[in-house]
């Protein structure tokens, strides 16, 4: 029986196979890169939003009943000017503020996105279900999921970060399928 190296030399079909970028190129990418490339990568931003005492800044995307499509988060993101809370909620109801519509990330790019979404400040209503919270000292703050975090149709995500007298930014990502 022969006794093969257990190390990998130029001689071996794996050497051959992870060096030769021509015949077989070795690329890995989030699945990100590839929803965006096909233009179903999206986010919606709050913007730097000043946030008054016992207010939180709030986004929510909603995937409507019937869309066809789920929602897989990528990250949530932001940044805060004092000491603040970040809760994640299943569903809940966010009133008021404005309905931005989610931006697609392969620039130029027409197709739209089944989700709507909701950017207010206030307090998240109804009866939501906390899943994940933080606490943040004054800076920027990053939650990735990698897709770990799907809304499927008629559910919703609801971002909350305050409460008190701050100036706050938070964004979602997603891509559809």
């Amino acid at each position: 029986m022969t006794n093969y190296s257990v190390f990998n030399s130029e001689n071996n079909p794996l050497y051959i196979l992870l060096n030769n970028r021509y015949s077989s190129p070795a690329i890995v990418a989030p699945p990100e890169e590839d929803a965006a490339a096909n233009g179903r990568f999206f986010m919606v931003t709050s913007a730097s939003t000043a946030v008054g005492a016992g207010s939180n800044l709030l986004i929510q995307i909603s995937n409507p009943n019937g869309s066809g499509r789920s929602l897989y988060v990528s990250k949530i993101s932001g940044g805060v000017s004092a000491a603040a809370t970040v809760n994640l909620y299943s569903g809940g109801t966010v009133t008021g503020g404005t309905t931005p519509t989610p931006f697609n990330m392969q620039l130029g790019n027409a197709t739209t996105s089944v989700a709507t979404s909701r950017v207010a400040t206030g307090s998240v209503s109804g009866t939501p279900t906390l899943f994940y919270t933080t606490l943040l000292a004054a800076g920027m703050f990053e939650v990735a999921f990698a897709g770990g975090l799907i809304v499927a149709p008629n559910r919703s995500v609801t971002i909350s970060v305050g409460t008190g007298a701050i100036t706050a930014a938070a964004n979602i990502s997603w891509w559809e399928f």
